[in-house]
């Protein structure tokens, strides 16, 4: 896409957020390149590197990514024959072991991500090239001295012919006969050799090499003949160790220039994994959803936040391209209609780049060939280009480029010169985009372009709307609604006198008194409608949460009933072999016992056998009865309404509320009514199903049944979300809960500050804190009710 359109909706600032994401330089790299693409193939693609990787970073608390760094110029030298510095070759291993790290990370998660499983696979692992380098090298400044037997061999020389050197100079220096020729009592070095300090005065005393001299010509620093030859020796070994260390050096880069191209490639595939943990990393905070995509040019995006925004940001649901594929959208100045239309280009890019959206589940997008963009003043002094001047320019490309398959963005269409005309333009710009069955999103002040979409099919308005009691704008976005200019409201409501208001409204024409009164009407309905379609979106969203917890709860008494029989199975089974043994050694004592007792005496042991027998058949019987699940009763067909029964299929007690029909009965349970086979129904005892006498008791025992531990307020706004924790709350608390968990996701923070900011003072709260890493981290508080 056109490098302008990605600077227009600040997707730059995108991508130096993922950059900061990355865990090195190589997915950095990758993260600043980004760019949208519109093959579809490829989208779906590095959307699913992005699920994965977000997957794997709410399971796991570590992926081992260290040790990836930039290679391939230490690459480039070995495959001209360069040898490497001790830090190129370290980097090398260390880059070696990160590959070989994180294909064992992925090799269990085939199942989780088959995706990024697949790019670690291609990682081609050299261990004992890691292993040569490891044990050759010490540091970035020292080579180990096993590095070759050449190498220990010479430097145990060296060591050596230092200490001879040292102990003949500590020697000269300690002798009484040279204290006076010193000018201190030291052993130093100069040009690579051992020298002691010598008064100027005494030079011709001391027999040896002058090699340097003090700044103030006192002090000569002079190699005594005694250790000249050692020097000497010290310096062709020194020699040597360089010379070897060089061939060492050379055959490491050597064994990595065989193998550089496949490292190479190894780089490649550690710089896409780290670029995909940096994109789950973004996905984790902006608490993203992966879109579906279509070649239809269906756009849906309930609750889209522009992601750049900060602090409490107010979600918007757009949608174009199934009921109209042009949306004109007024409304007053910095009421959001900028916003709307970058939030639009903006998350449009972000699809086709692979980044997940800031977004409700359920978002979908189209994949467009090109996204155009005219927002913000197009002036230029440069080019001698009005404001208008500039956008036509823009427009005018637009026009040249576009199809059927392109989102086009259109701030303040026809704006900066005279309204008549520029309405004009404006409208003409959209019949021709219309006919192109291109997809559209424009804003204007125009009032002529609000009956645009009241001429043409495909076509709709929308606006941002205004609170006229506030005079502030509440960034909600109304499509179907024409805006108003709300300028007589605003004035009336800032105090200019009523027969001044009236008097401007005897200046329109009475066609545009109707048609603004009539917007109005239409607006004030639309409003309604919208807050009323919000208040059942949130019942919905309620009912749904309790629908899945339902079903999740009968999924789990299921398993735990099934669980719970194959335990009675094996605990029978083990006790029937136990019984089994025992018998065997009581009939093989008896056997024994028979061959030497008289015959009476083996009745009598006979005897005391078969007690043994019945004995331990008594035992197993009563421990099975244990274990066993009861026997099946029989179908009650007399139950009246009110009684208490058990529901065998979920372990779970309710009580009738109309007599059986067929073979069937109405049972209320907790909040839900079912209809259950009575086979599936046993009647419990009145001690069994006695409830609590007094009204509070009642109370506590249904919210016991009925609070869960956990609240989930995402997709909630602030004053949403805090009406429902407060509920919630109270209910936990008359439920005897200890604790829960107040799920609000990460996001921009404003949700969780709304929620932690009524903890902070509600009678019911002992103390809270942010959810630990299996808890949930930063997206869940967890809360601790006092008692």
């Amino acid at each position: 896409m056109d490098k302008r359109v990605l600077e227009k909706v600040e997707f730059p600032l995108i991508r130096e957020k993922l950059g900061r994401l990355a865990a090195s330089s190589l997915g950095r790299e990758l993260a600043l390149a980004l760019e949208p693409v519109s093959d579809l193939e490829l989208i779906v693609q590095r959307q699913q590197e992005t699920t994965e990787a977000r997957s794997i970073l709410r399971s796991f608390s570590r992926v081992p990514l260290e040790g990836i760094s930039n290679i391939r110029p230490s690459l480039r030298k070995t495959k001209v024959g360069a040898s490497l510095e001790l830090r190129e070759l370290l980097a090398v291993a260390d880059v070696l072991a990160a590959g070989r790290r994180l294909q064992k990370f992925f090799e269990p998660l085939g199942e989780v991500s088959p995706l990024l499983q697949k790019y670690a696979a291609e990682i081609q692992n050299f261990p004992d090239l890691e292993k040569r380098i490891r044990d050759a090298i010490v540091s970035e400044e020292e080579l180990a001295d096993r590095a070759s037997a050449e190498l220990y061999r010479i430097r145990r020389q060296i060591a050596s012919i230092n200490t001879r050197i040292k102990e003949r100079l500590d020697s000269i220096v300690r002798a009484s006969t040279m204290q006076k020729f010193l000018q201190e009592p030291i052993v130093t070095i100069r040009e690579n050799r051992y020298v002691i300090p010598v008064k100027q005065e005494y030079r011709n005393q001391v027999a040896g090499i002058v090699h340097d001299q003090s700044g103030s010509g006192a002090t000569l620093f002079i190699e005594p003949m005694a250790v000249v030859e050692l020097n000497n020796r010290l310096r062709e070994c020194q020699a040597a160790e360089k010379r070897e260390v060089e061939r060492i050096l050379a055959e490491l880069s050597q064994a990595v220039a065989q193998v550089a191209d496949v490292i190479q490639n190894n780089l490649s595939v550690l710089a896409r994994l780290d670029f995909a943990f940096a994109k789950a990393r973004y996905s984790l905070e902006l608490d993203g959803v992966e879109p579906r995509f279509n070649q239809e040019g269906y756009i849906d995006l309930p609750q889209a936040r522009h992601p750049l925004l900060e602090g409490e940001v107010v979600p918007i649901d757009l949608y174009l391209g199934r009921d109209f594929h042009i949306l004109v959208i007024t409304g007053p100045n910095t009421g959001g209609k900028t916003v709307t239309l970058k939030t639009l280009g903006l998350l449009a890019v972000m699809a086709q780049a692979g980044l997940h959206l800031p977004a409700a589940p359920g978002a979908e997008t189209a994949v467009f060939d090109q996204v155009f963009v005219d927002i913000g003043d197009e002036q230029s002094i440069e080019q001698s280009l009005s404001t208008f001047s500039g956008h036509m320019k823009n427009i005018i490309d637009i026009l040249t480029r576009c199809t059927a398959r392109s989102l086009v963005l259109l701030d303040e269409l026809g704006a900066g010169t005279d309204p008549t005309e520029g309405a004009a333009l404006g409208m003409a710009i959209l019949h021709n985009l219309h006919a192109r069955q291109t997809r559209v999103v424009a804003t204007t002040h125009y009032s002529e372009l609000k009956t645009f979409a009241y001429r043409y099919p495909r076509v709709e308005n929308a606006s941002v709307e205004f609170n006229v009691e506030t005079l502030a704008p509440t960034y909600n976005l109304l499509i179907g609604v024409p805006g108003s200019s709300n300028a007589f409201a605003i004035a009336r409501r800032l105090g200019l006198p009523e027969e001044v208001i009236k008097t401007a409204r005897d200046f329109l024409s009475k066609e545009a008194v109707r048609v603004e009164d009539l917007i109005k009407s239409l607006e004030e309905d639309r409003v309604k409608a919208f807050h009323d379609r919000t208040e059942a979106e949130r019942v919905r969203y309620r009912l749904q949460s309790l629908q899945e917890r339902y079903e999740r709860e009968v999924a789990r008494l299921e398993e735990e009933r099934r669980h719970t029989l194959a335990r009675a199975r094996q605990d029978a089974l083990v006790i029937v072999n136990r019984a089994r043994r025992e018998a065997e050694m009581i009939l093989a004592e008896l056997r024994k016992e028979t061959r030497n007792l008289l015959e009476r005496e083996c009745t009598q042991v006979a005897q005391e056998a078969r007690s043994g027998l019945a004995k331990l058949r008594e035992e197993l019987e009563e421990e099975m009865e244990g274990l066993l699940p009861e026997e099946r009763q029989e179908a009650p067909r007399d139950l009246k309404p009110g009684e208490t029964v058990l529901l065998t299929h979920l372990n779970q007690k309710g009580y009738v509320l109309e007599a059986p029909t067929g073979n069937q009965v109405l049972v209320q349970m907790g909040l839900m009514k079912v209809m259950v086979e009575l086979e599936q129904v046993q009647r419990v005892a009145p001690e069994a199903a006695a409830a609590p006498k007094s009204g509070t008791g009642r109370l506590y025992s249904a919210k016991a049944q009925e609070v869960a531990a956990e609240l989930d307020l995402r997709g909630l706004t602030t004053d949403e979300a805090v009406y429902q924790v407060e509920k919630y709350l109270d209910d936990a608390y008359l439920a005897g809960l200890d604790q829960v968990y107040l799920i609000h996701g990460k996001g921009t923070g404003a949700l969780r500050k709304a929620v932690q900011d009524l903890l902070a003072h509600h009678p019911h709260i002992q103390s809270f804190r942010l959810g630990g890493y299996r808890e949930g981290g930063t997206g869940v508080t967890v809360v601790q009710l006092s008692k």
